[in-house]
């Protein structure tokens, strides 16, 4: 009877559904031993499974749940820090370096998503003093004094009189006994780092070295040396500091630019033999298109910022005004008292693309020596430098907020814009907020221009709204705050607005802050960032004019 029942009972299980069939075994028919039957052999075989996505969405909720947060990420040690990020586990200390072929994480690499709004990051000041002042290439025994360059003890003693500068910075060690020897040079430095000094000492003591020029009311001036600048106020900044120089010496210094009408620019240039003239792109072509300059006695020529001069707005202005001069290709065909020819010397922050086919259609590259220094093309280690990415709409916001931060003895503050219109219309927000400023653009008429810049300089001012006319060469050792309002749009504008800061001689170490709105902004920097972390300079700044001399010279 009992098997009879266990049969019916096996049979009627068939009936029901897997489960019970389970359970039916496990508890119903139990064996002799009173524990549960094993399973059968094809229940054994039957695993739940679910997708990989599916289970570690689960384990996230499962962290949130206990209150455990995504897994802390690797935060750097305390120390002094490289790169401070808001993000922690982003920053870079100081003492980490980065492989050459290593790629960093970057607080950039998300910036083009509208949710990142909002983050940013710091490059943290490394020194305390410009590197310039720093020369890790020259030996203990490097000269200390500009006698000892092969400057003229009355040309260095009116330095020091008049400049109160009596040390040579790294760059003029470097740059100032090759210039003297007449060579044709391009010199290649950081902003601020005295190149100004670099070819104007040269300059004049070949000035002095040579006789002075004489021609009758009939001939038309001829000046002996020349400087071109790419702006009317970097050529009033030059011609100031050279007639400093000249003036005890009996040297004349005059300058040209535009804007000032044909019949100033005459009276100008027959007021006398000038022995240096100072002189911008335009001003000076138009002057030599009306037969009133002749540029044949020159002993010199300069091209000052020449980045800036080879820009497709001046560059076939200076061709044509390189054209009109007769440059040696060696020192020794410059004492030619018959037949004389000129020393050519390019100078910038940068050296730029196209600057070897220019200088080729007028001399020989062969007769070139480069100079340039160490921290040529790489972010300055002892500027502070903020990039915060934020909307169009929030940037009037920060930048009001940054002014009203600033304490009563703050530094100047100049404030960059990429285009003329977005400077009036800041100056009109910032004059209903009654902040008191100037605004400096190259659309202005040359009357409301003039004397700007002066103004800004002497104080009576402290903010600047300004597009990149005065990120070039101008002196700006009173300024302790740069805002880029506007991204640059390429990495030579960053390096040359940064450079209006942290300057020989600055009275205060100076900080950048960039407004990062735009997509194409972000890729700029990331490239900053990048260098930043590996500690190399910038991305396709590579002096590309070395390589031609380089090829130019061999057979």
């Amino acid at each position: 009877m009992a098997l009879a029942a266990c049969g019916a009972s096996r049979g009627a299980s068939t009936r029901f559904s897997p489960w019970l069939r389970l359970a039916f075994h496990r508890w119903v028919l139990r064996p002799s031993s009173g524990g549960p039957l094993p399973p059968p052999e094809s229940e054994k075989e039957k695993v739940v499974r679910i997708p990989r996505a599916w289970q570690l969405r689960l384990e996230r909720g499962s962290f949130r749940r206990r209150g455990r947060g995504a897994p802390a990420a690797d935060i750097p040690r305390t120390g002094k820090l490289l790169l401070r990020s808001r993000r922690p586990e982003l920053s870079q200390a100081a003492r980490h370096t980065v492989g050459r072929w290593e790629q960093p994480p970057l607080v950039s690499a998300g910036w083009k998503h509208r949710l990142s709004r909002g983050d940013y990051f710091q490059l943290q000041r490394m020194r305390q003093e410009a590197p310039q002042e720093r020369n890790p290439d020259a030996a203990d025994a490097a000269p200390s004094s500009f006698q000892a360059l092969g400057v003229q003890p009355q040309l260095a003693s009116i330095l020091e009189d008049v400049l109160s500068i009596s040390k040579p910075t790294a760059v003029q060690i470097r740059a100032i006994p090759p210039l003297l020897t007449g060579c044709n040079a391009l010199c290649a430095a950081e902003t601020g780092s005295g190149k100004t000094l670099a070819y104007l000492l040269p300059l004049i003591q070949r000035l002095l070295q040579s006789p002075a020029l004489t021609y009758g009311a009939a001939a038309i001036p001829a000046p002996r040396s020349l400087v071109v600048l790419p702006s009317r106020e970097l050529a009033g900044q030059v011609r100031r500091v050279a007639s400093y120089l000249c003036t005890p010496l009996d040297l004349q210094v005059t300058d040209i630019g535009g804007g000032r009408g044909k019949h100033s620019v005459q009276q100008k240039l027959r007021a006398g033999p000038a022995d240096l003239l100072v002189a911008t792109p335009g001003a000076l072509y138009k002057a030599l298109q009306r037969k009133g300059l002749s540029l044949e006695k020159l002993c010199c020529l300069v091209l000052d910022e020449v980045d800036t001069l080879l820009d497709p707005t001046f560059v076939d202005l200076v061709e044509d005004v390189l054209r009109h001069a007769f440059f040696a290709t060696s020192p020794e065909e410059l004492g030619d008292v018959w037949n004389p020819k000129a020393q050519l010397v390019a100078v910038g922050a940068t050296l730029p693309k196209g600057l070897g086919d220019l200088l080729s259609k007028v001399t020989d590259l062969s007769s070139f020596n480069v100079l340039t220094s160490f921290s040529l093309h790489r972010l300055q280690p002892h500027v502070e430098q903020k990039f915060v990415r934020l909307k169009g709409a929030d940037k009037v916001v920060e930048l009001l907020q940054l002014m009203k931060d600033r304490g009563p003895s703050s530094g100047a503050v100049l404030i960059f814009c990429n285009k003329a219109s977005t400077v009036n219309w800041l100056g009109y927000i910032l004059d209903d907020h009654k902040i008191k400023h100037l605004r400096l653009q190259g659309q202005m008429p040359a009357l409301e221009r003039a004397g700007i810049f002066d103004t800004f300089q002497k104080g009576q001012f402290d903010i600047l709204v300004c597009t990149d006319i005065a990120s070039r060469g101008l002196d700006t050792t009173h300024v302790e705050l740069v805002v880029n309002y506007d991204f640059p749009a390429t990495l030579h504008d960053y390096l040359h607005r940064v450079g209006r800061i942290g300057r020989t001689g600055s009275k205060f170490p100076g900080t950048a802050v960039s407004f990062v709105t735009h997509k194409w902004d972000v890729d700029l920097v990331r490239k900053i960032e990048t260098a930043a972390r590996k500690r190399t300079p910038l991305p396709g700044m590579e002096p590309v004019v070395k390589e031609a001399l380089s090829k130019k010279k061999k057979p």
